[in-house]
């Protein structure tokens, strides 16, 4: 196969579309967001890609196995439409991160998109009770804007940067002329955090405009805290029952 590779599932017209891109990373924020989207609004999927930058592997479910890919989804919601990108993996080297994030440009190009959202995450390193949403942006205009919707941008944060996709498609997408974003959700960075993607697409929600329940984040986000709260217990010294190292493995 080529080293990058385009199927296309279906045509839909979509009406303004913004590109909504949440692929694994530090707590699986972006990622949960991007999912729990697809749960919960009106999609299709219109493209898959595949490429020799992802992992050497296939997922298997019932039976069946399907080749390491990513897929965009059409989501026809109330103000505009989405262009949700998504899958299990991220390229495996520096090359590979700049050629997928080209080729996923390339489709939403395509599809009409002048303004791009990267969901992920950004780690405090410990445990947290509020959940703030960093930003980062291209634009001057789309950095005032998502002020007003309480997204917070402090001074060389997150440290180090954006690494991955999320960060290269607001560098690529200003070379290319698109208005792009990246909303960080505070995570410890140690869990799969459902409190974070739901405080990501909070924001989100306002910033586009759709409406979306989270009744099914929130209760991901309170096994979630069962299972930290056991965590604490064992590292304090309490005996943990067979129950709960179940519950916990």
């Amino acid at each position: 196969m080529d080293e990058y590779e385009i199927e296309e599932l279906a045509d839909p017209d979509l009406r303004e579309p913004v590109l909504i891109e949440g692929l694994p990373g530090v707590g699986h924020v972006g990622k949960l967001a991007a999912e729990h989207l697809l749960e919960e609004l009106d999609s299709e999927p219109v493209r898959r890609v595949y490429s020799t930058q992802f992992p050497p592997q296939v997922s298997v479910a019932d039976g069946h196995t399907e080749l390491a890919n990513a897929e965009f989804h059409a989501v026809h919601a109330e103000n505009r439409d989405l262009l949700l990108l998504t899958g299990d993996h991220q390229a495996q080297d520096n090359a590979g991160h700049y050629g997928l994030t080209a080729t996923f440009l390339d489709v939403a190009e395509a599809f009409g998109v002048e303004r791009v959202y990267a969901l992920g995450g950004v780690p405090t390193g410990e445990l947290i009770e509020e959940y703030d949403v960093l930003g980062a942006a291209t634009t001057d205009d789309l950095l005032t804007e998502l002020e007003g919707y309480g997204v917070e941008f402090r001074d060389a944060e997150p440290a180090g940067g954006i690494v991955g996709v999320s960060g290269l498609l607001l560098g690529l997408g200003e070379r290319r002329g698109l208005e792009a974003a990246c909303l960080m959700g505070e995570t410890s960075g140690y869990l799969v955090d459902p409190k974070s993607a739901q405080a990501v697409l909070e924001v989100l929600r306002e910033v586009v405009g759709f409406d979306v329940d989270f009744g099914s984040l929130e209760e991901r986000a309170d096994e979630m805290e069962e299972v930290v709260r056991k965590i604490q217990e064992m590292e304090q010294g309490a005996p943990a029952s067979e129950e709960d190292l179940r519950y916990i493995g």
